[in-house]
């Protein structure tokens, strides 16, 4: 298990992710042909839209071997709009390869994906791409890595020449050259050190030393007492340190120009931990919630997450796992511990993009694919069901926008439900609903392209025309003071009649706490039975506020008295008593719109600055910050989503295209009166 390594190529859209990835297959030998994605012949981006578009829309999966390591690999794509992506597989990889455009160096999504990989502790190393091109700047954008990232990379290598001059990469810790050849010929040719690089290469060895001694004890002795040190020493060392994340290895090449591969691969191997150097996975035990830790052992209990799940053409369901420790076997039984029910693992796969090659048995530290797991979804952790174990979760961002689709024709209305039901099993942060009040189907994504790749996927994979309405915000209401109401449900019939009666007091909460309920009854005023059915009612009908009929957040019920009779109250009594109550009360309070705000992020060249504020200004945006970079200006500010519609195209009229711009969800925050007022009307 020492020699496997799960990695993922992650990085800002366009930083050339998916080339590296198709190079790292060939010169693995696991492909025969490179991929380009300028021609749509990639492996890696199989789908026709991905080919279309040049971009990576969904996660794919592959393995390659080098050096006596099985490298699992999974190229993630680079558009803010399918962070969820990124977000599933950077929670089941161990480490990560961080691409940057020489030229750009830290781009926006970079720091996303940065933030995403903290958030999973996963050691990464940076591998900078497009060495070759006019205006690459290694040292550069190593500074802007410590500066953004507020990290320490350490540079492995130097680039010897830059743009159209790039030939090579000087090993820092073997102090040796690799130049690399045109014309076809692949493999990089060792020579001595150009002589004007002698210094710089001698310094940066040195402080390469320094920051990774600094990080080992024996080594800092050793450092100290000026006693020699080894390549071994500094390489395992500066192993120990990239997988603690104390320091982050940096190398240089450009993919497109198959320069500097295959000292990647071998950094992958030197670098990046196996699942036996990662800390053991924890879980919790069902039923008793005991903390559990699942050590990567082969010999233990079967345990494995399911990180994503797909409807293949060809063999229907497929569901990826990350298998944490033990192994499983096609056709054994597996029991999924999040759902409480068995379930069958039908065949075994090992996928290389979208291409599957039947395996025996997968076993702790793999990544595969399993057919026949009917009730997995994404998040869902199977097991042995002698020794269950729920592993932790995957958390994604919740949808912000929406828009109403309807099917062409009344043919389409059932194959269009089933389409989207599979669309958002696959897709956690894809959601569908109907609106109860005007009947209409309304899908939810993270944004504009979000939506209209997935609109084409129901075309072109579902054959399902359907139209879509305009983008809607996904609005929510909250209440600024407290208020105390009265709900009573009485009804006299024949028989028995209908009695239920409450007393609930609301108040606001601080942005985010969601809907919390408090039962604050003394005495026997209300039956314990009857409690659950008064907050159910008070649940639902915080989901229909009272200004607009959006959802209420940030709220906290408490039922403090009411009164029952012993004949005539009933669980629905009660439950339409706390709705009444709930209303009333949010009446009183003064109720408010939210809106959701984007965090956006706009790089412009200097001389457009003055449009782009102006712009930003008259859509309602709270400016944060403004940054210079030679002649870039990075401006970054708050915008509500209302007012991004369609911002990409108005952005690039205003710079003559240069201008590029990357935005994610940040908060709700209360909407302005005389906009909240036009909403209402609406």
């Amino acid at each position: 298990m020492d020699r496997i390594r799960n990695i993922g190529f992650i990085a800002h859209i366009d930083a050339g992710k998916t080339t590296v990835t198709e190079r790292v297959l060939f010169f693995s030998g696991r492909t025969y042909k490179m991929g380009d994605v300028d021609q749509g012949t990639t492996v890696m981006d199989w789908m026709s839209q991905e080919r279309e578009r040049g971009i990576t829309i969904t996660a794919a999966a592959t393995t390659c071997e080098w050096r006596d390591h099985r490298i699992n690999i999974i190229d993630t794509p680079g558009h803010v709009d399918f962070t969820a992506e990124v977000e599933r597989s950077l929670r089941v990889l161990d480490g990560g390869v961080v691409v940057f455009d020489a030229v750009a160096g830290v781009q926006p999504q970079s720091e996303t994906v940065w933030r995403q990989a903290d958030r999973y502790r996963v050691p990464r190393i940076c591998f900078i791409n497009k060495m070759d091109r006019v205006g690459a700047g290694f040292h550069r954008t190593v500074d802007m890595i410590a500066h953004r990232f507020k990290t320490n990379p350490v540079p492995v290598q130097l680039p010897v020449g830059e743009e159209d001059a790039f030939r090579g990469v000087v090993d820092l810790l073997e102090e040796t050259a690799f130049m690399f050849g045109e014309n076809g010929n692949y493999v990089p040719q060792e020579s001595p050190v150009p002589q004007e690089m002698l210094e710089e290469v001698r310094n940066y060895r040195d402080r390469l030393v320094e920051k990774v001694a600094e990080t080992d004890d024996i080594l800092m002795t050793k450092y100290l007492e000026e006693e020699p040190i080894t390549t071994e020493e500094i390489r395992a060392a500066l192993r120990r340190a990239t997988i603690s994340n104390a320091l982050v290895p940096v190398l240089c090449g450009s993919a497109l120009r198959n320069k500097g591969i295959q000292l990647l691969m071998d950094a992958i191997c030197y670098y990046l931990p196996s699942p036996l150097d990662v800390s053991a996975m924890s879980g919790t035990r069902p039923g008793s919630g005991e903390e559990v830790l699942v050590e990567p052992d082969e010999d233990a209990p079967f345990s494995a997450l399911a990180f994503k799940v797909m409807t293949d053409p060809h063999v229907g369901r497929l569901v990826y796992l990350r298998v944490y420790s033990g192994q499983a076997k096609s056709g054994a039984s597996v029991y999924n511990s999040t759902k409480g029910m068995r379930e069958r693992l039908g065949r075994v796969l090992s996928m290389h993009a979208n291409r599957r090659e039947e395996t025996e048995v997968v076993s702790a530290g793999n990544i595969a694919a399993a057919v026949g797991l009917k009730n997995t979804f994404t998040g869902d952790t199977i097991c042995t069901e002698g020794s269950p174990v729920v592993l932790e979760s995957i958390r994604f961002p919740d949808p912000v926008v929406s828009v109403a689709i309807e099917p062409r024709s009344r043919m389409d209305q059932d194959k269009l439900i089933d389409s989207l039901i599979k669309l958002s099993e696959e897709d956690p942060t894809f959601r569908t609903s109907v609106d109860d009040e005007t009947g209409q189907t309304i899908m939810a994504g993270m944004g504009e392209l979000h939506l209209e790749v997935l609109v084409e996927r129901l075309r072109r994979e579902f054959q399902v025309a359907a139209n879509i309405g305009r983008p809607r915000v996904s609005y929510r209401e909250a209440i600024t003071r407290p208020a105390r109401a009265e709900g009573r449900f009485v009804r006299q019939t024949g028989g028995h009649g209908q009695y239920g009666h409450v007393w609930l007091e609301i108040e606001p909460l601080e942005r985010n706490q969601g809907v919390q309920f408090e039962n604050r009854i003394v005495g026997a005023a209300i039956p314990r039975e009857f409690i659950p059915a008064v907050e159910k009612g008070a649940r639902e009908a915080l989901e229909t506020g009272v200004m607009a009929g959006y959802p209420i957040v940030d709220v906290k019920v408490t039922l403090v008295d009411g009164s029952f009779h012993p004949v005539d109250s009933s669980e629905m009594a009660f439950k339409m008593a706390g709705s009444l109550a709930v209303k009333e009360g949010v009446r009183r309070a003064s109720a408010v719109l939210l809106e959701p705000v984007m965090e956006i992020e706009v790089v412009t060249p200097g001389e457009f600055l003055g449009e782009v504020l102006s712009d930003l200004g008259g859509r309602r945006s709270r400016i944060r910050s403004i940054e210079g970079q030679e002649s870039v200006q990075i401006v970054r500010a708050y915008v509500p989503l209302a007012e991004t519609f369609g911002y990409i195209t108005t952005l690039r009229s205003l710079t003559q295209g240069r201008a590029s711009q990357s935005m994610e969800f940040d908060h709700y925050d209360e909407v302005p009166q005389g906009v909240a007022q036009d909403l209402v009307r609406v």
